[in-house]
Order: structure tokens, then sequence, then C-alpha cells
């Protein structure tokens, strides 16, 4: 009986020796823009896989509207925005670093025609949407959302915003634009071209707005100052900027920087 109890006290303390040593998860809270989501997943895949016992926790929006939340304390410990802007005003008020700042991808902007839509962007260009068949475009809010943004400024550089600017739906983000079209709620929707190559939007046909009508879009990602993790938000922006990231966003309809 004795040595029994010996015995269990024993593996009892080596069972509390091996909890001991085994490293605590860690966890990296990103906010990310809505374009990513196709995208994102696959990042922290291929980051989790290289980095044992750290979780990636996505948060997808507007990239305007994180950066209102971040003014106010949001707790993340990286942003990674749908443009430049946003990172680098967080860096002038010092709530990140200019070398914690990198341009990760070029966003691209496209229009999604839902199935069997008869819509000929592609002989007319921009200049179909003046149609009086197209009663509703769908865009992401320009106030807080840069392809938002790039839409009107295609829209104004070919001609055509004041003859459409009633007929325009606004997103909260590019993700509720989506919805709006494949809900039947417009008849075309401007994303990223990264947003319709996932599998809701795989259904539709994309017409890719020339890169000449909008300002370059440049995706950019920042470590936040009051962030928890700062050594794991740098890991993670280095993988994306590196070969494998890289990679994966060529895949997924970015250009790269």
């Amino acid at each position: 009986m004795f040595r029994r109890g010996l015995l269990s006290l024993a593996l009892l303390l080596a069972c509390t020796a091996g909890a001991q040593v085994r490293p605590a998860r860690k966890t990296l809270s990103v906010a990310a823009a809505a374009n990513l989501k196709t995208a994102a997943a696959k990042l922290k895949e291929g980051f989790e896989a290289g980095q044992p016992g750290v979780e990636v926790t996505l948060t997808f929006g507007a990239s305007g509207t994180f950066f209102s939340q971040l003014q106010n304390g949001a707790p993340f410990d990286l942003f990674l925005s749908a443009d430049r802007d946003y990172p680098a005003r967080l860096v002038a008020a010092g709530l990140g670093a200019a070398a914690d700042e990198r341009v990760y991808a070029i966003g691209k902007l496209v229009a999604w025609l839902p199935p069997g839509s008869s819509l000929d962007l592609q002989r007319r260009g921009l200049a179909a949407l003046t149609d009086p068949g197209v009663k509703r475009i769908a865009i992401a809010n320009p106030a807080v959302a840069p392809f938002g943004r790039a839409t009107v400024a295609a829209l104004k550089a070919a001609g055509v915003h004041e003859a459409v600017k009633e007929k325009l739906v606004l997103g909260t983000s590019v993700g509720q634009a989506a919805q709006f079209a494949t809900t039947g709620a417009a008849e075309v929707a401007f994303l990223p071209h990264s947003l319709t190559l996932g599998e809701e939007l795989s259904g539709g046909r994309t017409w890719p707005v020339p890169e000449t009508l909008y300002p370059r879009i440049e995706q950019s990602g920042v470590v936040l100052a009051a962030g928890k993790a700062p050594d794991l938000a740098r890991a993670f922006l280095a993988f994306i900027t590196g070969e494998q990231g890289r990679a994966i966003l060529a895949r997924s309809g970015y250009g790269l920087p």
C-alpha cells in the first residue's frame, strides 16, 4: 500500500512538472481589412504551422472603422489595412512606429456581376452603368473603406459619377457590398479582386476596372504600440511580406509591392 502511494505521488509530480514546462498558448489579435478574408485564413494557417503554441485570431471589417476603434484603445496587436493612409495616421499619432509599418500587397478593383447578368462592361466599360436597367450599384462606404474611395475615383475618372451617384448603395465594408449583389439587392458590386475568389462569389463573373482610373491601392500593416504581443505581431507581418506570405497573396488575387 505504501509503495503504491509513493508511485501515485511520483506520477502526480511528474505530470505536474510536465504541465509546468509545457509552453503557454500565445494569442495574436489581428484587425484585418474585409478584403483579406480569403487570403488571411491561409496566412494564419501558414504562420501557425511554423509557430507551435501560437493562435492568430482575425477580426474583419472596414479599415476606417478599425482606425477609429484603434484610436480609442481597441485591443489589437496588428492592423492590416486596405490602404496605407490609416496605418500612417496611426504612426503619426504615436500608436505605432514607422519601423513597424510595411506595405504587404497591392489591391485590385473589379466589378462583380451576378450569374445571368447581361451588363456589358467588357464592351462599354463603366458607361454601361448608366443604363436604366441598372438600378443599384453596391460599393463599400467611401468614408471608411479604401476600395469604396477607389470606386468613386474610377467612376469620376470615367465621367459617369454624376449620372450614377443616386444608384450607389453603400455597404459598411466590401463584405457587405458583396452581400448586396449576391442577394439581389444590387445589379453590380465593386469589390476587391481578392474577395471575388472566395466560394460565395464564385458563381458570378468579374470585370477588372482599369488601373488607370483609380489611385494605386497600397495595403499596409502596422504593429500597434499598445498591443500585448508586439514580437508576435512583427513576426506575422514579416511572414506576410516574406516568400511564403507573398506567394499566398499572389494566389489570392493581389499584386505585390
